[in-house]
């Protein structure tokens, strides 16, 4: 089972990472001890050219991971007919102790290396790269998440067996048990709506306001954080449900199966891209004050808000088509 080609692509890739990331730590380190732009010494220099060829195997890798994280939900959602009671990515995620926590992992691993992505590129836009010793920290501090990721994705893909009987998406998100997935799906529809419609105008008057004035970028970040946990509760408790045309079925991972047009993409990736570049405006605001970022960040800051705001745009049209075009009425 492990010879399959998404499974091979995904552990190739978490090999290459944790590859890269234990060396970009290492040099890491080096940079935060003797990194000293105002140094002419030959280490100073070698250093230097280093860290461009560094940074670009890291960024890189960073890429490639975000894609990862959309391509392991995919490949598991495509094994479920392969195991015994599996209908979506629930079952398959379900078959050892190691699917869920795999998937958390590369969640985080997906939003530190969206936030090292935007880090690193407003270091390069700088001539005296400001960032150096900020960005490789962040490395060193995404080291271990990488890693763990990567060895509970192993451990995951090792223990995949095809005779075990597992339990999908409708024992997961059902109120009778007591855990977050069963809160979520037990949330009345209209209370969901209203969290979610709140979050929603938290986003834009923080966003608007940043915009506007230049200021309050971090409670953008906050509010994205924000609108990213209201945007999952409804998904679960009522606008999955809007979609399958049942009261009951609150799954939503079972959006991404082609028979719903794999109608999850288009919530789930403007949903994550519009919170990692909020999350990121906000990681930039402490560095604008650094004089060769102060005439740009602002600028690429402005950027961020409003691909976040466009992107939480698109989120929310795919929520208001799924409602209108349902002939369920959850809502009286």
């Amino acid at each position: 089972m492990i010879f399959q080609a998404p499974i091979l692509a995904l552990l190739l890739v978490s090999a290459l990472a944790s590859v890269t990331v234990l060396w970009s730590a290492w040099f890491g380190l080096r940079v935060l001890r003797h990194w000293d732009l105002a140094s002419g010494s030959r280490a100073q220099l070698k250093m230097e050219r280093l860290t461009h060829l560094v940074s670009t195997l890291f960024a890189f890798i960073m890429i490639v991971e975000l894609a990862a994280l959309f391509l392991f939900v995919f490949n598991a959602d495509r094994m479920a007919t392969i195991f015994v009671g599996a209908m979506c990515a629930v079952g398959t995620l379900n078959v050892n102790a190691y699917g869920f926590p795999a998937l958390y992992l590369k969640i985080s691993v997906f939003f530190a290396a969206a936030l090292w992505l935007i880090l690193d590129h407003a270091d390069r836009s700088a001539r005296d790269y400001p960032l150096t010793r900020v960005k490789y920290g962040l490395v060193i501090a995404i080291a271990p998440l990488v890693l763990a990721a990567g060895l509970v994705e192993l451990a995951y893909f090792l223990n995949l067996r095809a005779d075990v009987i597992t339990s999908c998406c409708s024992k997961m998100f059902t109120p009778a048990k007591a855990d977050i997935a069963a809160e979520m799906s037990s949330l009345s529809p209209d209370i969901a709506l209203g969290l979610l419609a709140g979050a929603g105008v938290f986003v834009v008057l923080t966003g608007a306001s940043s915009l506007a004035f230049g200021r309050g970028n971090r409670l953008h970040a906050l509010a994205g954080a924000v609108f990213f946990v209201a945007a999952l509760t409804a998904i679960v408790s009522v606008i999955s449900s809007y979609v399958y045309e049942h009261p009951h079925h609150h799954c939503p991972f079972c959006l991404l199966k082609p028979e719903y047009s794999y109608f999850g993409y288009a919530l789930f990736v403007p949903l994550f891209v519009g919170t990692a570049l909020a999350l990121g405006a906000g990681a930039l605001q402490p560095f604008a004050r650094i004089e060769s970022l102060s005439s740009m960040l602002p600028v690429m800051i402005r950027q961020h808000i409003i691909m976040s705001l466009a992107a939480f745009a698109f989120f929310a049209c795919a929520v208001i088509w799924a409602i209108t075009a349902s002939r369920l009425i959850l809502i009286g």
